[in-house]
């Protein structure tokens, strides 16, 4: 073989091993944007949770703030067990309201840590369910939620980090029960205690009062099931 024809073959050689790395790595990544909606159910119920279960009421009786979530990449923390709350997870969690939390997310987005923020109303009859859409890109392929089980002190209920990309593909639905948390920034022990701001502010943690734990297990407040559009 000449010199110049063994050139030849080492280049096609390379050329197609590089075609071929760079297919398996257009593999690895997600493929463009898929839209996903958002569904929770209530769970919390005064058969599955009889301690204290807050009388009905037009505004004291029991309910769920209405949804605040974002589309998101892996260093992103909207919450997490042992984590400080933010001044946006505090409020949401004592008062049901989405600020600042949805600044504080937008100010991520323009970081470029957020991708989509989404939001919905209040939850009061648990015969429907909280419904928004979010959007996922290769950029921002996990999705956080959150909403305030009220009334309560500082209890919220939610899921973080919900990977969306798997086995080479967006997954076409995911299903999951959701407990009951302490944001860390109230003492109050009841659904209607009074105000009794911490400070410093603890960490967020499991809710594990006998508000949520019976017979030794902790009961989930709600399910969420994010479904490929």
């Amino acid at each position: 073989m000449s010199r110049m024809m063994a050139m030849a073959l080492l280049v096609l050689v390379v050329g197609a091993c590089s075609k071929s790395d760079a297919r398996h790595a257009d593999a690895a990544m997600p493929a463009g944007t898929a839209e996903y909606t958002v569904v929770l159910k209530s769970t919390w119920t005064s058969a599955n949770h009889p301690y204290e279960y807050p009388t009905a009421g037009a505004l004291t009786g029991p309910h769920f703030s209405g949804l605040i979530g974002a589309s998101h990449e892996a260093s992103f923390m909207l919450f997490a067990e042992g984590a400080t709350p933010t001044a946006g997870l505090e409020n949401l969690s004592e008062q049901g309201k989405h600020s600042p939390l949805d600044a504080e997310l937008r100010e991520a987005a323009g970081r470029g840590s957020v991708g989509v923020l989404f939001e919905s109303g209040p939850l009061r009859d648990f015969g429907d369910s909280l419904v928004a859409t979010v959007r996922v890109d290769e950029a921002h392929p996990l999705v956080s939620l959150v909403a305030m089980i009220a009334p309560s002190p500082d209890w919220f209920t939610g899921v973080a980090n919900v990977n969306l990309w798997q086995n080479g593909e967006w997954v076409s639905s995911r299903t999951l029960t959701l407990n009951a948390y302490d944001s860390g920034g109230d003492d109050g022990g009841t659904y209607k205690a009074p105000d009794l701001d911490t400070n410093p502010k603890k960490a967020t943690m499991l809710a594990r009062t006998p508000h949520f734990v019976v017979n030794g297990q902790t009961v989930p407040v709600a399910t969420v099931t994010i479904r490929k559009n």
